[in-house]
């Protein structure tokens, strides 16, 4: 049994781990539309402002570059503050620059404007991200894939909530109001639930020391000892590869209904095939993170990977060659974010497992700047796009991108990290003790 003793902040240790995960779950809900929202925006501020798409896409890789390369800093100034002060500070101050990232989107006038907007929004999501992810792998030594995946599905579904709000409020009072109110109103409530989130303490963690059917890392490495490993480039390629793909699906979903010609047909129940395909996208966005976390604590991260990589490969080729009808476009685009969105699950606990929890924080960040490098690969889909006049080729490089990823993750992942394991476990004297 944990300790429950109270911490020297006058904290009481030991709360409730699921609490604390739900927590992390409901501030990655509210920062889910600040990514899987913005395609609704594009489209009204090129006809309000006559901005180029391209431009106006620069700011969503912005966005995606800083809330990606900003997580290793905020990572460890939570690590610095403890683990009791750090998650909520960092959370909160997250909340605030998230909600003020929209409120200057509503006003921007200019495209510079528009990027300032997305430098806040971004480090601020950031922040939250981090910290969430984090929470999740330090809190679920037993369960890390289906934690990570839990805490992943908020920010992968979380949006799909309020699709339909946001698309009402941009038809009925513009696309600034919506960048307004709902930036001032999910930056507030992430402010408020930050001061309940706090870290584990030493061996405070439940689930410690439970036979677990993956393998992990009996120490930790620092952040610089980690990147100094080729199994963690090795990740950062992989992760690259998934992500690039399906960023250029969450930036460009409405723009290949349009070529489709389904962007306002009428599909289910009033609703068009873009609003059903989005809100569609965003429920098998999330139920993938923890279903193929879950897999990979039972099978193994390289197996869970090469399936469902596989299978993003096959979803690409589907939507590209047959997703001109309203229903096979709803269920190819599903499939898509269903095989991808599990790389917020598979990656992190990876990461941990190869690397251990005492620095998860700061070490997974790291690994996941590689969504912002991965981010500025998606203007070049809107390129080859306009180069060949169809969305296919950007569809076929994205299935060529993730079969590469099954090929790494089975012939070159597996057998590398079985090394270093065996490696480390020879180099006892360079070892960090593990949390």
């Amino acid at each position: 049994m944990a300790n429950t003793s109270v911490t020297k902040d006058g904290v009481a240790a030991s709360p409730n781990r699921w609490a604390m995960l739900g927590i992390g779950v409901i501030c990655m809900v509210l920062i889910a539309n600040y990514q899987y929202g913005w395609t609704l925006f594009v489209r009204p501020m090129a006809e309000a402002h006559g901005w180029t798409i391209a431009g106006i896409q620069l700011a969503f890789s912005i966005f995606i570059a800083l809330e990606t390369w900003c997580t290793p800093l905020t990572g460890w100034m939570t690590d610095a503050l403890g683990p009791v002060r750090g998650p909520k500070i960092v959370v909160a101050l997250g909340g605030i620059m998230v909600a003020l990232g929209w409120i200057i989107n509503s006003y921007a006038d200019s495209l510079t404007l528009l990027y300032a907007g997305a430098v806040l929004s971004g480090v601020g999501a950031g922040g939250v991200y981090s910290v969430c992810v984090g929470n999740a792998v330090k809190w679920f030594p037993d369960r890390r894939g289906l934690a990570v995946g839990l805490t992943a599905a908020g920010f992968g579904a979380g949006a799909a909530i309020t699709v339909i709000p946001v698309r009402m409020v941009i038809a009925a009072h513009g696309y600034a109001s919506a960048f307004f109110w709902f930036g001032l109103v999910q930056g507030a409530i992430i402010f408020l639930v930050a001061w309940f989130l706090r870290y584990p303490l030493a061996n405070e963690a439940p689930g410690a020391g439970t036979p677990v059917r993956v393998a992990q890392s009996s120490s930790s490495f620092t952040p610089g000892q980690m990147l100094t490993s080729p199994v963690f480039w090795l990740l950062y390629v992989m992760f690259v590869l998934v992500s690039a793909s399906g960023l250029m699906a969450t930036a460009q979903i409405a723009l290949i209904a349009k070529s489709y010609g389904l962007n306002d047909t009428v599909f289910l129940f009033g609703a068009s095939t873009l609003t059903v395909a989005l809100i569609f996208d965003n429920v098998m966005n999330g139920a993938a993170r923890p279903f193929f976390g879950w897999i990979s604590d039972q099978i193994g991260r390289e197996y869970t990977m090469a399936i469902a990589f596989g299978l993003g490969g096959l979803a690409y080729l589907l939507l590209g060659t047959n997703g001109a009808s309203p229903w096979s476009f709803v269920l190819f685009a599903g499939f898509i974010f269903f095989t991808w969105g599990e790389i917020f699950s598979l990656f992190p606990s990876t990461c941990t497992d190869c690397f251990g929890p005492r620095y998860a924080t700061v070490n997974a960040s790291l690994l996941y700047t590689a969504k912002g490098t991965s981010a500025f690969l998606v203007p070049l889909a809107n390129v080859l796009k306009a180069s060949t006049g169809s969305w296919l080729a950007v569809l076929m490089v994205a299935a060529v991108a993730n079969f590469i990823v099954v090929l790494l993750a089975l012939l070159v992942l597996r057998p590398l990290r079985a090394w270093q394991q065996r490696r480390a476990e020879t180099l006892v004297g360079h070892q960090v003790p593990a949390q």
